[in-house]
């Protein structure tokens, strides 16, 4: 990875942080990026006191207005990026709207990864990697896809479902730059015990997993709370030589690739799933390929 430069959004903790570690210590130049920019500092200074080169970039890609900024940003400062990883995450309890009016859990895992490659594909040489994440694969409720419906269910999360469509919306996305030297792969990373896990409340869980939140909150220190191996997939995506040239594929845990789910799969899923972030994204996005 020497002499790349890489990009992690949702990098100032939790597994995007253990990625942009990890890219670091193969030597690429990476650019951190999270909300708050006390903590992407902070996050920079560690990864550069443990030798590695890295930058910070404060943004909240739940808004449009910002996620348009942190492309001109980057333009600043490079003029080639080679991976840029998708990485942010956004788990409310309840329905919230972003200033755009958009769901927010929608906005940080699907609309964001859109708009951001699109955005920057005039600098992208090399990968986009995608991170799903929860449990995944479910079924995709097209009269559902910002929670207008229900956020919550018994054993439905608005969480999973918004991880599932960045699945099918990165399978269009790999279709539209295939040949073009771009890449669109998704990798799952497993669970972690995560900032943003270790904050939810009872009310966030969907029902019918409320009753072993507690057990949870005890084992998953345990079990969940070495970050670097929920890193290993998205490192994997992003520097392995193995996986030069491949698109559209979808890697486990284990780095390995495996199935989508057929929910992603379907078509209907993908076109309803694209034309929303379209629409959503027009202003912003400009009519960039």
């Amino acid at each position: 990875m020497h002499g790349k430069t890489v990009l992690v959004s949702g990098s100032t903790g939790g597994i995007g942080k253990e990625t942009a570690r990890g890219l670091a210590a193969l030597g690429a130049r990476v650019i951190l990026v999270g909300r708050d920019p006390i903590r992407a500092q902070r996050a920079a200074d560690e990864l550069r006191a443990g030798g590695g080169q890295a930058e910070a970039i404060a943004a909240d890609v739940t808004s449009l207005r910002e996620v348009v900024r942190l492309a001109e940003r980057v333009a600043e400062r490079c003029d080639r990026l080679d991976v840029l990883v998708n990485n942010v995450g956004a788990n409310p309890s309840r329905r919230t709207l972003t200033e755009d009016d958009v769901e927010v859990t929608f906005a940080a895992h699907v609309l964001a990864p859109f708009a951001l490659t699109h955005l920057l594909l005039p600098l992208l040489g090399g990968r986009v990697v995608n991170i799903t994440g929860g449990i995944p694969g479910g079924p995709i409720e097209l009269d559902n896809l910002q929670a207008e419906r229900r956020y919550l269910g018994w054993t439905f999360g608005q969480y999973n479902h918004t991880k599932t469509m960045l699945m099918a919306m990165s399978l269009r996305f790999a279709e539209r730059v295939a040949g073009t030297g771009v890449t669109v792969n998704v990798a799952y990373p497993g669970h972690g015990y995560t900032p943003m896990n270790q904050s939810m409340t009872m009310a966030g869980f969907p029902y019918a997993y409320r009753p072993i939140v507690p057990v949870l909150r005890v084992v998953a220190p345990r079990l969940f709370g070495d970050l670097s191996k929920p890193a290993r997939s998205s490192v994997h995506l992003a520097s392995s030589a193995e996986v030069e040239g491949v698109n559209g594929a979808y890697f486990s845990m284990k780095c390995r690739r495996t199935d989508w789910p057929a929910s992603a799969l379907d078509p209907r899923n993908q076109d309803a799933i694209w034309a929303l972030c379209e629409n959503l994204t027009r202003e912003a996005v400009r009519g960039v390929a």
